[in-house]
């Protein structure tokens, strides 16, 4: 399940990319995403999907949560959380599926962590979530 995680860490971490997604700027694909990732210090870190209309200018959430947290000193992570939901929809509605980091989000993360430890907590609520470890999301990720 990777990073051994206390189950009030994980609702924390849980909590915060809730509380990010509230930050979200998201006018053109109306899908908020936030993000928490927790450095191996304790520390963590807040993120939150940001659109453009030029839309390879947008930044994930997930991506937005690692770069702060680098651009603050951190460069060991053990988890990150995060929470999503098209807008006007709780993300524990009915049909509304588990969020997951992007390909380039998941390859972003690999660059920081140890991917057979790292824990993915991919949250609808602080009861409903479910962790994964990056490597499960990401086998055979690209390094040097």
């Amino acid at each position: 399940m990777g990073a051994e995680l206390s189950k009030e860490e994980i609702r924390h971490l849980i909590r915060e990319a809730m509380a990010a997604r509230e930050n979200a700027y998201a006018p053109y694909s109306h899908y908020k995403v936030g993000a928490a990732i927790l450095a191996q210090n304790g520390d963590v870190t807040r993120g939150c999907n940001v659109e453009n209309a030029s839309y390879s200018v947008t930044i994930c959430g997930e991506r937005n949560a690692l770069f702060a947290a680098v651009a603050k000193g951190e460069r060991s992570f053990r988890a990150i959380a995060l929470t999503a939901a098209p807008e006007g929809k709780d993300p524990w509605a009915e049909g509304v599926p588990y969020p997951s980091p992007c390909g380039v989000c998941r390859q972003a993360l690999s660059e920081f962590t140890d991917p057979k430890t790292f824990a993915v907590i991919l949250a609808r609520s602080e009861e409903d979530y479910r962790v994964k470890t990056l490597e499960e999301l990401l086998p055979d990720c690209f390094s040097l």
